[in-house]
């Protein structure tokens, strides 16, 4: 008898259903439908927004310095077609094979972190050891790991259950799982990235089922340590950038004016495409890849980046409704991690180009220029398409029990439910 993905996930984490339950379950054929489909139209639209931004705001430094106008554009569009296989085949993945994966994942890219402080493999830029060499491949471990870490959360969570609620059981042990990531990042040094998984493991931690005054005393104790990095180098130069930008010492304020100033010269419609004053790499450095939404901005005016940010909303919405249509807690904590991920990751990237967050340095997700990224987050919305393909109508029951037993009223995803179609148990006296 073939093994199913379901079967296999069950022995994999000890499942003890009882016997009347997994009989059921075994006979029971899920219902698969067609994906969330406004998912991968908002995801599409801005990676060509991004390629087609990329180009606009690298050629002419590219000609200048290369002698190709294509070298910067033309690997984007290499990883955003990689990407856009790997989100194909991921889509067509039954997602819970992820719970058998997760382990070895999060093992994965936790080594990766390790070796990025090796000095024979890493590649420091900006100061920060944030990049793996190894051969010809360039990768940024960090994004792999965000990745790896809403896998692994979601299948722990779900295998816990209501015991997430407890200290012993739930907080210290997920401490001790997302604390050492976080530091590692944090020591690249990559605060914007930490930030990001930090954020993002919260969220989990909160819809699984967290203890609420565990979570008001870890972020009482997050100020203080926050507050003393922040204290030192290049932090707190960021910090005063973000004060007053237009008048902090030594240029510190420098790219944060230039992104206001793109943002002012585009107005309303914009200076059309490829009008861009800024892009050429001497007035905006960084206009490909961090700052890149302010070009945008100065191209296509308020209507264009509020085009980019409506897209991104969508993705948040579509992605928030896949969560709760989950048939089960894995599913459903994997598809929140995954909407969390990529809004918050946007939300500070947008932040730091119009004046709200410190400068932080990481990417707009699908729109600015790096492959490591790309790819990870078209696999990562893959599999947010194929939890999206068995998604069923709320008050509706699902066949797998195993994630059953979060009666507790706190703050949690929907549990496992069974399709309208599915044939019901027989009514017992």
């Amino acid at each position: 008898m073939s093994t199913t993905p379901l079967t296999a996930v069950r022995a994999l984490t000890r499942d003890r259903t009882p016997a009347r339950d997994r009989t059921r379950e075994n006979t029971l054929q899920r219902e698969r439908h067609e994906p969330e489909y406004g998912i991968l139209v908002a995801i599409v639209a801005l990676a060509a927004i991004g390629i087609l931004m990329v180009y606009s705001s690298s050629a002419i430094k590219s000609l200048l310095q290369r002698d190709d106008p294509f070298a910067i554009v033309g690997p984007q569009i290499f990883w955003a077609a990689l990407g856009l296989v790997a989100m194909l085949v991921m889509m067509r993945v039954d997602y819970r094979w992820l719970r058998v994966a997760s382990v070895p994942l999060f093992v994965i890219g936790v080594a990766a972190l390790i070796l990025v402080f090796v000095p024979a493999l890493n590649r420091v830029v900006g100061g920060a050891a944030r990049w793996l060499v190894v051969g010809p491949l360039a990768a940024h471990p960090a994004e792999f790991m965000k990745l790896a870490l809403v896998v692994y959360l979601a299948h722990w969570f779900a295998k816990r259950g209501s015991a997430v609620h407890g200290l012993l059981t739930g907080t210290i042990p997920f401490l001790v799982i997302a604390g050492p990531v976080i530091l590692l990042v944090l020591l690249e040094p990559d605060l914007g990235t930490a930030s990001v998984l930090a954020f993002t493991a919260f969220t989990m931690f909160f819809l699984a089922g967290a203890n609420l005054l565990h979570l008001a005393g870890m972020a009482a104790a997050a100020v203080p340590a926050v507050g003393l990095m922040f204290m030192r180098g290049y932090q707190m130069d960021r910090i005063t950038a973000l004060l007053d930008p237009f008048h902090a010492p030594n240029d510190l304020g420098f790219h944060s004016v230039q992104g206001f100033l793109a943002l002012a010269l585009g107005g309303v419609a914009g200076a059309g495409l490829g009008e861009s004053r800024l892009a050429g790499g001497l007035f905006l450095p960084n206009a490909f890849n961090d700052f890149i939404f302010a070009i945008v901005g100065e191209e296509f005016g308020l209507v264009g980046a509020g085009l980019v940010i409506v897209l991104f909303l969508a993705f948040g919405y579509l992605g928030i409704r896949t969560s709760l249509g989950a048939p089960d807690t894995f599913g459903a904590l994997l598809a929140a991690g995954i909407t969390a991920w990529i809004c918050l990751q946007a939300f500070i990237n947008i932040g730091v180009v119009v004046g709200l967050i410190p400068v932080t340095g990481i990417p707009l997700p699908f729109v600015s220029a790096g492959g490591s990224s790309l790819v990870i987050s078209f696999a990562a919305v893959g599999i947010l398409l194929s939890v999206s393909r068995e998604t069923v109508e709320r008050g509706t029951w699902n066949d797998a029990p195993a994630d059953r037993g979060r009666r507790d009223g706190r703050a949690h995803l929907p549990g496992p439910r069974r399709g309208d179609s599915a044939p019901r148990p027989s009514r017992r006296a």
